[in-house]
């Protein structure tokens, strides 16, 4: 399948996915902005979905780097983490190629108001701390299992797993919100990397937009690593409701016009 790539279709994705970048290393959330754009840009879903992860794959791995540097991610944790993630990631890939278009549109359309929800609401995530951190047999247990279905939904569809990573691990885990950041980009780059390798060898990557799209990410990670993660949340909130509100409108458009 060709798909139609024009200048426009940069200008349209590439300040959008240096806006992912950004608003991902302050507040987590930034697939709600980067597949959006894929799908303005006139991408079918599936060649959105797989070209996101491809960007999204190498903006990760700036912000994994950046907590690798700060201590921040226990290796004896990620490891096996990265191994579950892997595994759910490829089987959720495998999942959405079999899927109509249709489906996922509706998908979407479902999961998309839970998501949002998530990510804008800060509330949900308590810091326990790093001093009153206590890693235990269950934090192993429920830091595994969560990289293995969060990992499949990631696979599947994608925008808001690393938000859910880190609720999961600061609420269930019970893990200092420190740590669960750095772990969750971990865990993130391996979910990423598995489903690209899937939708990749399925030719459902647009590589040329991929490359510029991964570079303006990579590029809006590192602008926007520095921030604290509370402040960034009131700047970037608006512009994930008004993208929301952009998606849904396109995709109730497609689904009954």
């Amino acid at each position: 399948m060709n798909i139609p790539i024009t200048p426009l279709t940069f200008v349209i994705v590439c300040p959008f996915l240096f806006l992912a970048g950004f608003v991902d290393s302050i507040a987590g959330g930034g697939g709600l902005i980067s597949l959006p754009a894929y799908l303005f840009a006139g991408l079918p879903v599936h060649y959105a979905i797989g070209t996101n992860k491809f960007s999204s794959t190498f903006g990760s791995s700036v912000a994994m780097v950046r907590w690798f540097r700060q201590g921040a991610i226990p290796l004896k944790l990620a490891a096996p983490s990265a191994a579950a993630a892997f595994i759910g990631s490829v089987a959720g890939a495998h999942i959405s190629l079999v899927l109509e278009e249709r489906v996922l549109l509706t998908l979407m359309l479902v999961v998309l108001p839970f998501v949002a929800y998530v990510v804008l609401n800060r509330k949900i995530m308590k810091d326990v701390g790093v001093e009153n951190e206590r890693i235990t047999g269950k934090t192993y247990a429920v830091t595994v299992s969560s990289a293995l279905v969060i990992g499949m939904y990631d696979g599947l569809y994608g925008p808001g797993t690393g938000t859910f990573l880190i609720i999961a691990l600061t609420v269930f885990a019970g893990l200092a919100l420190r740590t669960a950041q750095g772990l969750t980009k971990a865990i993130n780059v391996t979910s990423n990397v598995a489903a690209l390798v899937v939708f990749f060898m399925n030719g459902q990557v647009v590589l040329p937009l991929a490359a510029a799209a991964a570079l303006s990410n990579m590029a809006g990670n590192w602008c926007g690593s520095g921030m604290v993660m509370t402040k960034g949340t009131a700047v970037v909130r608006p512009i994930m409701i008004l993208v929301l509100v952009l998606l849904f409108m396109k995709i109730l458009t497609e689904l009954f016009v």
